[in-house]
């Protein structure tokens, strides 16, 4: 059952039009329909099995709810307020937390602050209900909060509209919203914004982020005094008293169930008893700000499932939108759909996973959504598409252009090179290009954006300079594009894999009073708890070495360069070195040293050649980066690339040492992250 599964999540992952959809829907059909569960209800609409009555939508409006019902499921909101305080599916009453307060179930929420204020955590609740569709394929509900001059500095100055959308034979509803800030508004700073659902503790114990990431999860009251100890922050606890035996001694961290928004389209929950998927899709990434590379929190602990659409994790400071007091400013965040299903007692619950799985790329073929009755939220005829192709020119690698096979070409509103990675207030659309570097992006907004790749194989950023202006139909192809990446001279030696990730290095083993048991042998390692202070029991009396043509960068190269712990909460900066030999040095000439930070978290990067004592380093970074990718069990934040002119006087015949100390100290979770490190030799003819 599960291979025949994947094999029609393979067929329907590799076409998208209208023909191979049913004949998938009808594959999915004859695996799953005659055992009269609820899998795959709306992937089934088209299936060849006897068509059921489906019951139309009904809405029940009362004093201070709303209840919609299809006949699969019951949504209950509150009215006006419009916070999710009840989901009844397959015979459970409600498969939220009951035993939390209306507004602490399922919600929109955000982080904000007026200018020079303290940040402020709002649960939005709507203050008038308006019906916007009803009928028997579909109801629309809106629910609006409306902003005023006497909310000033109580509540953030936006009109904000959410809605919820059911539709007739779905097994599940949508939801998206609409944020609007009028010119002669007051100006503030959005930190985060997402929607939020906490599912029955005693139901939904098994969570599922990926293939390869998912457990019986612990229960909420493990992380509390007692039974949970607090580690270096607050997020983080190690079980010492859990109310499952098998995870006694284990670390759980929200952080670590982190994900790329490029593979975050789906995840959540599954109850055994009754076998209950609770998941949560996101169907396109274009309304999530900082680009399909930006890391966003998923599920956890609670059980808890978020749709994260603006953060500052992994980024920090950098990825918040700061919207000023004469700038007008509209956003669609959504919509997101959450879907429920079910199987038959005996089943295996994971086969719940795999039909989300093929929901989600049902949902991601039918965007954009035709059926939202907002006209913020512009649907398929409205919008254009880009097509083109993406070459790299290296002379020193190739005579010749090379394709950009997977590349990452995206649209985002103008910019400087690299913007795209803390872009916040507009729409993204990304792709990867095919390996002759042909690339193809649909449905996109109307409005002007920039043409943004970076190349997997190579440093740096692309833009092109064109300004690429979308109208409703248009087809715009751009032609071969070519990209030269930063190239002074030919390599002399490298470090590394430009893949903006340091995931290629030594990765260590983590202490083994710390283990999440999800991370042993797993290809994510660097999720584990406390990597950070490995160092100084790896390197206790010198810092780390690395000798070209020696040396290997998956063992010998760590993938952080972090502080060294000296005494208790006391720390010291740390030196690396890069030890190569030179037989001919053109003293006349120049050297280009290529630095690639994946991450920094206020770092800073000093670079000496041949004297470590040199009072003042050849080049320094100065401050940099807030992206707590060391603390947050990242591999990866935001990327920086550095150009270090090194002059030939600087380098000897023979044995020559480069010296990346990073000095910064006052906490165990500064340092640097770097990607790839190249030295180049003087220019040739």
């Amino acid at each position: 059952m599960k291979k025949r599964l994947q094999r029609i999540a393979d067929f329907l992952g590799s076409c998208d039009c209208g023909t191979c959809t049913n004949q998938v829907a009808e594959s999915i059909s004859g695996c799953l329909k005659p055992r009269g569960s609820h899998v795959g209800d709306q992937v089934l609409q088209n299936s060849t099995w006897p068509a059921m009555p489906t019951q139309a939508v009904r809405l029940h409006i009362k004093d201070h709810h709303v209840v919609l019902d299809n006949g699969i499921l019951q949504l209950t909101l509150s009215k006006p307020g419009g916070i999710v305080t009840g989901i009844r599916y397959n015979g459970i009453d409600n498969l939220l937390e009951f035993r939390n307060k209306e507004t602490n179930r399922g919600y929109w929420d955000l982080m904000w602050n007026p200018p020079g204020g303290k940040g402020m955590f709002d649960v939005i609740s709507g203050t008038s209900f308006r019906v916007v569709v009803e009928n028997e394929e579909q109801v629309e509900l809106s629910f609006l909060r409306t902003w005023a001059s006497s909310l000033e500095g109580n509540y953030i100055p936006l009109n904000i509209d959410k809605r919820f959308i059911m539709l007739r034979g779905s097994s599940g509803f949508y939801s998206y919203a609409i944020y609007e800030h009028l010119k002669e508004w007051p100006a503030f700073t959005l930190g985060q914004t997402r929607f939020t659902f906490k599912l029955r503790k005693e139901k939904f114990r098994y969570m599922v982020i990926a293939d390869n990431r998912h457990r019986q999860m612990p229960l909420p009251e493990d992380l509390s005094t007692g039974r949970g100890q607090p580690l270096a922050y607050p997020e983080a606890v190690q079980l010492v008293n859990p109310a499952d035996p098998e995870h006694q001694g284990e670390v759980d961290d929200k952080y670590q169930y982190s994900c790329e928004n490029k593979d975050l389209k789906v995840h959540g929950w599954i109850c055994r008893t009754p076998p209950v998927g609770f998941w949560l899709i996101i169907p396109s990434d274009e309304f999530r700000s900082g680009g399909p590379l930006k890391q966003n929190l998923t599920s956890h602990v609670g059980p808890t499932t978020l749709a994260v659409f603006l953060s500052g994790h992994y980024a920090g400071k950098y990825m918040e939108t700061h919207i000023g007091q004469d700038e007008p400013w509209k956003k669609v965040f959504g919509p997101v759909f959450i879907y429920l299903n079910s199987a038959a007692d005996g089943d295996d619950p994971l086969w719940l996973w795999e039909d989300a799985k093929i929901k989600m790329m049902s949902e991601v073929q039918s965007w954009p959504y035709n059926f939202p009755a907002s006209e913020d939220f512009q649907k398929s005829e409205e919008r254009g598409c880009v097509s083109g192709r993406l070459l790299v020119q290296d002379r020193y690698i190739s005579n010749d252009v090379i394709s950009a096979n997977g590349a990452y070409v995206g649209l985002a509103p103008p910019g400087d090179v690299g913007s795209w990675q803390t872009e916040c207030k507009d729409y993204q659309f990304w792709t990867t290009a095919d390996e002759d570097g042909y690339f193809s992006i649909k449905n996109i907004r109307t409005g002007n954006y920039n043409l943004y790749a970076w190349v997997p194989g190579f440093v740096g950023d692309y833009r092109s300079d064109a300004l690429v202006t979308i109208t409703s139909g248009s087809n715009i192809k751009m032609g071969d594009l070519v990209y030269e990446p930063p190239r002074d001279g030919p390599t002399l030696w490298e470090i590394g894999i430009p893949d903006r990730s340091a995931r290629e290095f030594n990765v260590p083993d983590p202490d083994p009073k710390y283990v999440n048991r999800l991370f042993v042998n797993h290809p994510d390692r660097f999720r584990q708890y406390g990597l950070w202070s490995r160092y100084t029991e790896l390197y206790p009396n010198e810092d780390l070495v690395y000798t070209i043509g020696v040396s290997d960068y998956s063992k010998d190269w760590l993938f952080a360069q972090v502080v060294r712990e000296i005494d208790n909460k006391t720390y010291q900066g740390t030196t690396w070195q890069i030890k190569f030999k030179l037989d001919h040095v053109d003293r006349n000439s120049s050297f280009k040293l290529r630095v690639a930070i994946a991450s920094a978290t206020l770092a800073e990067l000093q670079v000496r050649v041949n004297d470590p004592n040199a009072n003042r380093p050849l080049f320094t970074t100065g401050l940099i980066g807030r992206d707590n990718a060391i603390a947050r069990h990242g591999i990866h934040g935001l990327y920086l690339l550095y150009h270090v002119n090194i002059p030939g006087t600087r380098f000897i015949e023979g044995e020559n040492t480069i010296f990346l100390k990073q000095p910064r100290c006052t906490s165990p979770f500064q340092g640097i992250m770097y990607d790839y490190i190249r030295l180049e030799g003087p220019p040739v003819s």
